[in-house]
């Protein structure tokens, strides 16, 4: 078996074919659109939260806006992306902020946004990778997954395996391959059940558990 930094390379190379184009799937217009829209997927699916965010950015567009606004009527505003109260809540505080701290606008540093309610570093990742191109890699459980199938990491704690990877991936190719990896989570390297016959990284990996049958 190839050393876990040859075979990331392959990898890199075998997913750019399989995934050409990627960008996140949350739909936002600005950096704090997309850091709501990061902070309301956790436990929700993008399409609903996609589903959601429209009709939420129109009635509260800026951070002043969320800031302002009664915490029960933003709990109502998202309720059907679930565990609506807790991210009510963090999304409040952070909007706060962001006003009293960095004048409403989303700092463009992993170091000041992790500092934000409600910001952990797989949020502030996104931020950065989607809404300033600057490089950081996004660890879900997606990436987490199949990290450790592919032998990349031997962690379970997604900031180890973040600094793994950063270890192992040229940063210019942090940001696509963090999406890379998400697509062929939710398409081919599923939790329960991996389509091990039509993996295109079968060939690389030494995930004992393969379903070949």
């Amino acid at each position: 078996m190839k050393s876990p930094k040859a075979r990331t390379t392959k990898v890199i190379k075998i997913l750019k074919t399989v995934y050409p184009n990627v960008k996140t799937h949350l739909q936002f217009a600005n950096p704090f659109e997309l850091l709501v829209s990061t902070m309301l997927s956790a436990q929700c699916t993008d399409k609903q939260v996609n589903k959601v965010t429209p009709g939420l950015f129109a009635q509260l567009p800026t951070p002043q806006a969320f800031d302002a606004v009664p915490i029960a009527e933003l709990e109502d505003l998202i309720r059907s992306t679930g565990f609506y109260r807790n991210k009510a809540k963090n999304i409040k505080k952070c909007s706060q902020a962001l006003v009293l701290n960095h004048g409403g606008r989303v700092p463009d540093s992993l170091e000041a946004l992790v500092k934000l309610p409600g910001v952990g570093r797989k949020t502030a990742n996104c931020v950065l990778g989607s809404a300033f191109g600057k490089p950081g890699i996004v660890v879900d459980t997606h990436v987490a997954r199949i990290s450790k199938r592919l032998g990349l990491t031997a962690h379970s704690d997604a900031v180890k395996i973040e600094f793994d990877l950063m270890d192992l991936i040229p940063t210019k190719e942090w940001n696509a391959f963090s999406l890379r990896l998400i697509n062929f989570g939710r398409d081919v390297c599923k939790a329960r059940k991996p389509d091990c016959p039509t993996c295109p990284l079968d060939p690389l990996c030494p995930f004992p558990d393969k379903h070949h049958t």
